[in-house]
C-alpha cells in the first residue's frame, strides 16, 4: 500500500495489484474501497489512466512500482485461488454500487418515451401501455429501494438493478450478517393480494408465478456469487409488494419471504451466517457487472 498526496490536499491510499489473465499482465492502481483508477502494462511500461482526478497520483504510484517493484505479488495470486475464477479489478464502467433503485427501467423509459400524441390517446381512451407498467414498477423500486438503504448502517450492503442476460435484471440485491436476499419488486397500487404456497393472485384474479421466478433467481444468484466466492454463500428469495391493501399469506411450505414494503426492516437483526470479511467478498463480486454477463 502506498500514500500518496492528491491535489486537494488530503490522503488518498492506493493499493497497486498485480492481474495476469488472458494473455495480460497488468499492474492496477485502486482505491481504498477496490475502484481502480489506472493500470500499467507490466510489458511495454504504458500506463492508462482510467479516472482523470487522480491521473497524477495513478502515474506516480505505477511508475513507482514499474521501476522499485518490477515483480509485485497480488494476494490473488496465491496458489489457492487459481482454482477459482477471479474478476478483473473494478473500473468505475463496471461498478454496479452506483446504480439506483429502477436503473434499468429508467434506461428504458428514456429509450422508448411516446410521443405527445400518444400519450393523450392513451390517457383518453384509458389503455395501459407497456410504458405505464414501467413507471410503475420504477416508482416500486424506488420506494422498496429506500427501505433497504436504510440497512446500510446495521451492516449490510444494497445493490439495485442487477443487470443479468437476456435483458432482465434482480431488481435488489441485499448481503449482511444475515446472508444475502435477491428481492423482487412488486407493485399493486390499491390491490389486495394473495400468496399461497406456489401462487399469487391480485385482487383474486388469475395466479402469476412471482414465488417460482424468484426462487429460479436465487438459484442464478447463487451460482454466480459461489464462481467467485470460496465458501457457500445463502441466497434467499424474497417478494416485497408496494401499494397493496391488504397482503394475505397463506402458505405452509413456502420458501420465499413475503414482505410489504415497509416489513423489510425485519431483517436488519438477522445474522450469524456470513462474517464481516465474508459480506465484504460477496459484496465485492456482486458489485462488479462483469460477473453477471453471463449470469
Amino acid at each position: 500500500m502506498l500514500r500518496v498526496e492528491i491535489r486537494r490536499g488530503g490522503l488518498v491510499e492506493l493499493k497497486v495489484t498485480r492481474w495476469k489473465r488472458y494473455g495480460h499482465d497488468r499492474l492496477y492502481a485502486n482505491l481504498p474501497e477496490g475502484t481502480a483508477v489506472g493500470w500499467a502494462d507490466v510489458r511495454t511500461g504504458d500506463i492508462t489512466v482510467l479516472v482523470a482526478e487522480y491521473r497524477v497520483e495513478v502515474i506516480a504510484v505505477l511508475t513507482h512500482h514499474l521501476r522499485d517493484s518490477p515483480e509485485p505479488v497480488s494476494p490473488q495470486e496465491g496458489s489457492g485461488a487459481e482454482a477459482r475464477p477471479m474478476l478483473p479489478p473494478l473500473t468505475p464502467a463496471d461498478d454496479l454500487s452506483t446504480n439506483r433503485p429502477g436503473e434499468s427501467l429508467r434506461d428504458l423509459l428514456a429509450e422508448s418515451g411516446r410521443g405527445l400524441i400518444e400519450r393523450v390517446v392513451s390517457l383518453l381512451l384509458r389503455r395501459p401501455t407497456e410504458l405505464d407498467s414501467w413507471r410503475k414498477g420504477l416508482a416500486g423500486e424506488r420506494r422498496v429501494g429506500a427501505e433497504l438503504n436504510r440497512l446500510a448502517r446495521r451492516g449490510w450492503r444494497v445493490l439495485h438493478s442487477i443487470p443479468l442476460s437476456n435483458n432482465v435484471d434482480v431488481d435488489h440485491l441485499l448481503i449482511g450478517p444475515g446472508g444475502v436476499f435477491s428481492i423482487n419488486t412488486k407493485h399493486h397500487h390499491n390491490k389486495a393480494v394473495w400468496v399461497g404456497d406456489d401462487a399469487v393472485k391480485v385482487d383474486h384474479g388469475k395466479p402469476a408465478p412471482y414465488a417460482r421466478k424468484s426462487r429460479a433467481e436465487a438459484k442464478r444468484v447463487v451460482r454466480v456469487l459461489e464462481r467467485y466466492c470460496d465458501f457457500p454463500v445463502p441466497v434467499e428469495p424474497a417478494l416485497v409488494f408496494v401499494g397493496v391493501t391488504d397482503l394475505k399469506v397463506v402458505a405452509t411450505q413456502l420458501d420465499v419471504r413475503v414482505y410489504q414494503e415497509r416489513q423489510v426492516s425485519a431483517l436488519a437483526p438477522l445474522s450469524g451466517t456470513l462474517t464481516t470479511e465474508q459480506v465484504e467478498q460477496v459484496y465485492s463480486v456482486a458489485r462488479h457487472r462483469q460477473a453477471w454477463s453471463k449470469a
